[in-house]
């Protein structure tokens, strides 16, 4: 679990200092509009590939933190249905935001676990309680805030 830990302040520590850089002042705007930013004169797809460098070191990172904790890795557990989860939380804390990102995935997390101790739910429908959860929060946050719980842009 320290580790973990370790390792999640690296990352935002990271992620922190890139976006507040001139690199990720770059990034901002190759996210505004790309044409724009190769006009004033920047390689965007320099940029681009360096970025998608940098998250998926931390995405190995990630999956090497998951394969000492589960001591087995199979390519069954990395389904559509993982990756949409992983959506959801970025959307649910909000676009843009390293903070929405914690949030978001705090908010999973403490949902997720606090409905394992509702008495009157049978433990076969769990986790299908927890999906149609997940959706109507989705549903709610797209309606009354659709930027994200600590989000700048809207979906």
């Amino acid at each position: 679990m320290i580790p973990c830990a370790v390792f999640l302040l690296i990352v935002v520590g990271i992620s922190w200092f890139l976006v507040s850089s001139s690199f990720g002042r770059v990034l901002k705007a190759i996210r505004e509009d790309e044409q724009v930013a190769q006009v004033i004169g920047y390689r965007t797809t320099f940029y681009k590939l360096a970025i998608w460098v940098v998250s998926a070191m931390m995405a190995g990172l990630a999956g090497g933190l998951f394969g000492s904790f589960t001591t087995f890795v199979d390519p069954n557990s990395f389904i559509l249905l993982e990756s949409m989860l992983l959506v959801s939380i970025v959307i649910l804390g909000g676009l843009a935001s390293i903070r929405g990102s914690l949030l978001g995935a705090l908010a999973f997390v403490l949902l997720e676990e606090g409905m394992r101790f509702i008495p009157f739910l049978p433990s076969e429908f769990v986790g299908q309680a927890r999906q149609v959860v997940l959706g109507v929060q989705l549903v709610l946050l797209m309606l009354f805030r659709p930027q994200g719980l600590a989000g700048r842009y809207k979906l």
